[in-house]
């Protein structure tokens, strides 16, 4: 039985709805529900498409994440550091003091001293023969014994003129004549005081004697040798015995210092630390290398051997500057640099200016504040942009 029916919409649509009933199975057909479930029918491909591929980027975001290397990082904070300045030099006495022949020279008779030996001011150092200056300072002193009878005899015969004046047996004339023949005799026994003087001085000189006291560090003379004024030094004296290290500095270091600082001087071949003090700073940089001189004075000890190799190291005042471990910092041919850990965990390269080197790690002076997660080994394995799993770690810990 076929039924039909005509039914209205609501909505005042002029599309007619038909219903036919055919063997237990109804059609509904109409012109704009078939639009309404293609729409509904597209939009949830849309989702499903859409829910799938999110699910599929998580999961390989997920997938990545877990391939990531997991490295070792540290946030090194900021220290103070006391600044140090290593520099390498010779030692030299502070206050050297060549010893020559003064006087004329002669025959070296005896060197009652020795190298390494200490002298006091004055001492004698070496004795020149004198024998032919002897002979000479005794013909002097005849000479003013001489003059000195001449003197005499002069005077003596002044005085008798002037008694006779008065009697009329003697003129005036007479007595000028005899005052003035009184004074050259007088004179002439100066002149040989003075000549006696003079090769009395000129003997004293044939003795070398120290200057200063100090220490002898070279001797250049043995008894038997003929030594001469202008010749090379006899002998070379530390004055005081102090020492000094001539510590070779670059103009930048050299900058950073000032007269005062301290320094501990080791010498080479010794294990013994010696404390001194810069006490002069050179004014002038060596054309050449680049390089000026820092003199640091030391006190005396056998283990200062004048022309000897040392290594020093001065204290600079202080610094505030993160510190990192060796393993942390590397260098290629843009300089030095380390690896630090952005938000998004990814290994970004940092250039960084590094300071002294102290048992703690390296001074960082420049290139990071301190609160950065820095790759503690294993940086030159990272790529610049590479996904990481930071795990941080304590400063000095493994």
């Amino acid at each position: 039985m076929n039924y039909e029916t005509e039914i209205k919409s609501d909505l005042g649509d002029a599309s007619d709805a038909k219903f036919e009933e055919q063997g237990g199975f109804a059609r509904f057909t109409t012109g704009k529900a078939r639009w309404v479930i293609a729409a509904i029918l597209i939009l949830a491909a849309v989702i499903g498409g859409y829910m799938l591929m999110s699910g599929g980027e998580t999961a390989a975001d997920d997938n990545r994440e877990a391939q990531a290397p997991s490295i070792s990082v540290i946030a090194p904070g900021r220290t103070t550091v006391t600044g140090e300045i290593t520099a390498t030099g010779t030692l030299a006495a502070r206050r050297e003091m060549p010893v020559g022949v003064v006087g004329e020279g002669g025959r070296v008779v005896s060197v009652p001293v020795e190298q390494g030996s200490w002298v006091r001011q004055g001492q004698v150092l070496a004795v020149i023969d004198r024998s032919v200056q002897t002979q000479q300072a005794q013909s002097a002193a005849a000479q003013i014994q001489v003059a000195q009878a001449d003197a005499n005899l002069a005077q003596a015969n002044l005085d008798r003129a002037l008694q006779l004046v008065e009697r009329g047996f003697v003129s005036k004339a007479d007595v000028d004549r005899l005052t003035a023949t009184r004074d050259a005799a007088v004179a002439r026994v100066r002149v040989a005081q003075a000549s006696l003087r003079e090769l009395q001085a000129r003997n004293a000189r044939l003795n070398i004697v120290a200057p200063s006291a100090g220490l002898i560090l070279e001797r250049n003379v043995e008894p038997g040798q003929t030594v001469s004024g202008g010749s090379q030094p006899l002998f070379r004296i530390a004055k005081g015995g102090e020492m000094e290290m001539l510590a070779r500095l670059s103009e930048d270091d050299l900058a950073r210092l000032s007269p005062g600082e301290t320094a501990e001087v080791t010498p080479a071949g010794s294990d013994k630390t010696f404390s001194g003090q810069i006490w002069q700073l050179a004014p002038t940089i060596d054309a050449q290398d680049r390089q000026g001189t820092a003199r640091i004075a030391l006190p005396y000890a056998p283990e200062l051997r004048p022309g000897g190799f040392a290594t020093a190291t001065i204290s600079s005042g202080t610094l505030v500057a993160p510190i990192l471990p060796e393993s942390a910092v590397l260098s290629d041919r843009e300089g030095d640099y380390v690896f630090v850990i952005d938000g998004d965990n990814k290994a970004v390269r940092r250039s960084v200016t590094t300071g002294e080197v102290t048992s703690r790690g390296i001074v960082i002076s420049q290139g990071l504040t301190g609160s950065e997660k820095v790759v503690l080994r294993a940086g030159g394995f990272l790529t610049e942009g590479e996904t990481v799993v930071p795990e941080l770690v304590k400063q000095g810990g493994e």
